[in-house]
């Protein structure tokens, strides 16, 4: 399991005062609660060679995932997030980071049909690195590895669009798996409705995962659209949500490939509604937390499946 994407220091405020600071990133976090879970993950990402770098690194170890093709850099500062809390528990951001400043020039794996790839965000459109970045994608293609691409596109990147436009759609070519929310498809697209996003995209992805917050979650194929239900729970941050979405999507895949989760019958469809249960429960589990990954109680509980 392998993902790329950018890592920062996530600072959480709740009525103004921090309350966690924690390494973070949408693919960061998603692959730390695979490791987590005791998969086989690496990251690919870079930091600065200061003390937050150093603080990401042990972090990624001390969860179960490689450092390997982390690229430090010395004479750069690692990137920070601040978190703001609102009255439902949705968070602001404001970022810290140079997107200009970002390299890849390290170790990077080579892939195999084995691997399993996530990635996402700015990092994986960023015209500074699309040529490693697109390289690799293009790499994982090409063995055979499969492909999640979380689209994470926002709102103070519109200005950069008609530039990085290509690198998301050639994405979505790659990718087995498109996951956005209808307000990336709206800063994208300016579409909203969920048929018309999959009609304006279907020539580039089979597949489509389409959250729309606190409303029904619809899986688009060519065999057509599922819906299914999203449950309301009380929230103590929604940071991370979508990226543990992503995890816990995967972790159902794989899980089920390795005949260590039962699917409710051989139909394609209950197939799907087991990924996507599993994605909710390990979305549900972030919420109740101040914090980007699953919890230990999850942990344990996944230990009943073994990967």
């Amino acid at each position: 399991m392998i993902g790329i994407g950018e890592t920062v220091l996530d600072i959480l405020f709740k009525d103004d005062q921090p309350q966690k600071a924690v390494p973070g990133g949408s693919t960061f976090n998603s692959i730390v609660s695979l490791g987590r879970a005791g998969m086989n993950c690496a990251m690919v990402t870079d930091v600065g060679g200061d003390h937050i770098g150093d603080i990401i690194c042990h972090y990624l170890q001390e969860n179960g995932v490689s450092s390997e093709y982390v690229c430090r850099h010395e004479n750069v500062k690692s990137h920070i997030s601040l978190a703001f809390l609102d009255e439902n528990n949705d968070a602001q951001y404001i970022f810290y980071k140079d997107h200009a400043s970002v390299s890849l020039d390290g170790p990077l794996p080579v892939f195999s049909k084995d691997d399993v790839v996530l990635f996402g965000s700015f990092f994986a459109i960023n015209p500074v690195i699309r040529p490693v970045v697109g390289k690799l994608l293009r790499s994982a293609r090409e063995a055979g590895a499969w492909l999640y691409y979380d689209v994470n596109f926002r709102k103070n990147h519109i200005a950069d669009l008609p530039e990085v436009m290509p690198n998301i759609e050639e994405n979505m070519r790659l990718a087995d798996v498109v996951r956005g929310s209808t307000e990336d498809f709206g800063f994208l697209y300016g579409l909203h409705d969920g048929d018309a996003i999959y009609e304006k995209i279907s020539h580039l992805c089979n597949t489509l995962i389409l959250t729309d917050g606190a409303r029904p979650i619809r899986l688009y194929t060519p065999e057509g659209c599922e819906t299914y239900p999203v449950q309301h729970i009380e929230t103590v941050s929604t940071v991370g949500a979508g990226d543990n979405f992503n995890a816990g999507y995967i972790y159902a895949k794989i899980a089920i490939e390795n005949g260590k989760l039962e699917i409710e019958n051989s139909t394609g469809i209950n197939n799907n509604s087991q990924l996507i249960k599993m994605a909710q429960r390990w979305s549900q589990d972030v919420c109740r937390q101040i914090g980007n990954n699953i919890s230990d109680e999850l942990v344990e509980q996944l230990k009943t499946y073994i990967i």
